[in-house]
């Protein structure tokens, strides 16, 4: 939300360009201690269900968060709209990234071209690069689930424009959003881990 706050700070204080060229020891430590509570984390039965789904399924990820936890739950196949916290990249070229060895970026730590490591997350006001390749996965779709989302933050809330209107779309909340405008939405009101729970039962009844 670039109204909010993020830990207790402003995201215009830690989630921005102008954030980074401003204070960018503040931003490093920031995202030094929300990698070290990634790593910290464990993947939850809804990840670890998508990723059981690749056993009859061509399944792509599509994720808005910078966690790893579909990687370490098996997910083959995801994309990173945001980036991912646990990489690395040139501040001057976003697409040099490097894996993180341990939980901290340090000021000093260069690129290859000899510029500022920084973490490898899209800020707001910077360009989504995965998008079209994200919107280019949608339109090959055979069935589409969107998973504990409001669908509020753009460019990823416009993906499920670029579905096939005849495939099945399931919506996977507690409180569902508003998609009375699209055709063959099916609505399971539920969290993301009892919700895939129901999903998994669908698909597989029907496969």
């Amino acid at each position: 939300d670039a109204d909010g706050l993020w830990e207790g700070h402003n995201v215009y204080d830690v989630a921005t360009p102008e954030a980074w060229e401003r204070n960018p020891d503040l931003v490093q430590d920031f995202y030094n201690e929300r990698r070290r509570q990634v790593l910290a984390a464990k993947p939850n039965l809804a990840h670890s269900i998508l990723a059981e789904l690749e056993n009859e399924f061509d399944v792509e990820v599509i994720t808005q968060n910078i966690d790893d936890l579909h990687e370490r739950a098996g997910s083959t196949k995801v994309t990173h709209l945001h980036g991912v916290i646990t990489k690395s990249q040139s501040d001057n070229n976003a697409a040099l990234t490097y894996p993180i060895n341990g939980s901290e970026i340090k000021m000093g730590e260069l690129c290859e071209l000899g510029s500022q490591l920084r973490p490898h997350v899209v800020w707001f006001g910077e360009a989504v690069p995965m998008i079209e390749y994200a919107a280019e996965l949608c339109q090959s779709a055979d069935i589409f689930a969107i998973i504990g989302t409001s669908l509020a933050v753009y460019p990823a809330s416009g993906l499920i424009d670029f579905v096939p209107r005849s495939i099945s779309k399931y919506i996977i909340d507690p409180r569902t959003p508003d998609v009375n405008r699209y055709r063959n939405v099916i609505s399971i009101e539920q969290t993301a881990v009892n919700g895939m729970q129901e999903l998994k039962k669908i698909l597989l009844n029907a496969n």
